[in-house]
Order: C-alpha cells, then structure tokens, then sequence
C-alpha cells in the first residue's frame, strides 16, 4: 500500500482515470489485474505496481515471485530518499507476510527493511504514517509487544489524519479497536471497528469490509454479531475466499457433544 486513499489514488471524484481503474480492480481483489495497469518505467509507478502484488501476497498467500521481482525493479528506479524508504518499507512488510502466514521465516528482514526505511523516511513525509502503521504489526504479531504496537499505531493514525488518509485511517482504526478487544474495553473497541467499518463501506473497498464485519461481530452482542458474521461470509465468498486468514475466523463453533 504505497499508495493509499488519499484523494489522486481514485477513490474522490475528478481522480486520474487509470488511478480509478487501478483502485476499482484492488478494492475487488484484482491485484494482478490492477498491476497489469501500470507500467514500471518511473519509481512511482514502479512503486505502486509493487505494492499491489505485496498486498495480494498478504490476502491471498500467492504470487509471492511476482511481488519479489515487482520489488526489485521498485528498489532498481528509486532514487530520492523518499522512493527508497517506500521500497524498503514493501519490502519489509512482504517479509512480514512472509513470516505472519509462515511461509517462510522472514522477521529480521522484516525487521531491517522497515528500520531502513524509518531511516530514509523523514518524520512528517506521506509515507511516514504507512511505516508507523508497518512497524506497529510487526510489534504486535511478531514481537508480541502491544504497548509498542499501540504506540506505533496512534503515530500512524495520527498521520492518515493530517494526510487525510481514509484507507489508513480504517486500518489503524481497526487494530487500535483489537488491542482495546483484547483489554477488554467494550466501548473502545466497538467504536474502532464501527469507525473502519463505515470508512471501508464509503470507500468501497470491498475486499477490506468482510475482516471489518468480522472484527466488529467479534465486539458485539448477540444476535447481532452473529448478523456480522453472516455477512462478513457471505462477502468473503464472494470474493472467493479471500482474504484467506479470514477463513478460521469465520469457521462455525464446534459442536459440543
């Protein structure tokens, strides 16, 4: 995700055609078909191509060569500081797919490449609050640190907010809302996920909305979280089960005997 929603990535109203054609087919779950849009002859485009087949890596588990050599030829165009801490910060979060979907072992990469870009990326630049985000998952899932995690979670959050990031915005939402969950703050973690929810709807970033449906049943009450989850799946299916990880989380209750 170097590229976000920020309004110019064809998710407002007078956005660049090909950027709208490019947010339609990822918000479907089309990667490869939204980075056959773009051709990698600038560090932008490069970029972006990039980070589309590492998001597809992430929901999907596949294309894992195709994003490797997406990178390469990002890593190869960049020049300015900025494009090389956006590339080192898709590398690292394919390392930390890698790793989260235990495909292969990957956390010190991870942990390199984003530490790199935190070097590269200057505090207050677009790509900050991506990173803060990035770091912020690799705290909570692979260094079970939460205090960490939230930290890193309110800077982004902070900064999709200054940038006017609503993709971003749904993302932080949703994990600041996981870590409350897990602390057992009802009222905080329905407001978080209530609040991603309603940005992906508005966006319509359908592939996003059947994990924010889950999220929230998982804060409710009956009958209602059993209402999410019924569409949560409903989409999921859809979508022909993707994102994949979503798929225990939607698994009916053993029985008991």
């Amino acid at each position: 995700m170097a590229q976000t929603a920020m309004s110019g990535y064809g998710t407002a109203a007078g956005d660049d055609p090909l950027q709208t054609a490019v947010w339609r087919l990822r918000s479907r779950a089309c990667w490869a078909d939204a980075a056959a849009l773009l051709e990698p002859r600038t560090a932008g485009a490069a970029l972006q191509r990039a980070s589309l087949l590492v998001e597809r890596c992430l929901y999907t588990e596949q294309g894992w060569a195709e994003a490797e050599d997406a990178l390469r030829t990002a890593e190869a165009l960049a020049q300015s500081d900025d494009e090389r801490g956006a590339a080192a910060c898709e590398r690292g979060q394919l390392a930390y797919a890698s790793t989260l979907l235990a495909v292969r072992d990957r956390a010190d990469e991870a942990r390199a490449a984003l530490g790199r870009a935190a070097a590269l990326i200057a505090p207050g630049a677009p790509g900050r609050a991506l990173l803060d985000f990035r770091r912020g998952l690799l705290a909570e899932n692979l260094a079970r640190s939460p205090q960490s995690a939230r930290a890193a979670y309110r800077r982004a959050h902070a900064g999709a907010v200054a940038q006017d990031d609503s993709l971003l915005l749904s993302f932080t939402w949703r994990h600041l809302a996981g870590l409350a969950l897990r602390d057992g703050e009802l009222a905080e973690a329905r407001h978080g996920f209530t609040e991603s929810l309603r940005i992906r709807e508005e966006l319509g970033y359908l592939v996003g909305t059947a994990p924010a449906l889950a999220s929230l049943a998982d804060a409710e009450t009956e009958p209602e979280a059993s209402r999410l989850r019924a569409e949560a799946g409903r989409l999921f299916r859809l979508l022909g089960g993707v994102p994949t990880w979503l798929a225990d989380q939607l698994a009916p209750p053993a029985a008991t005997a």
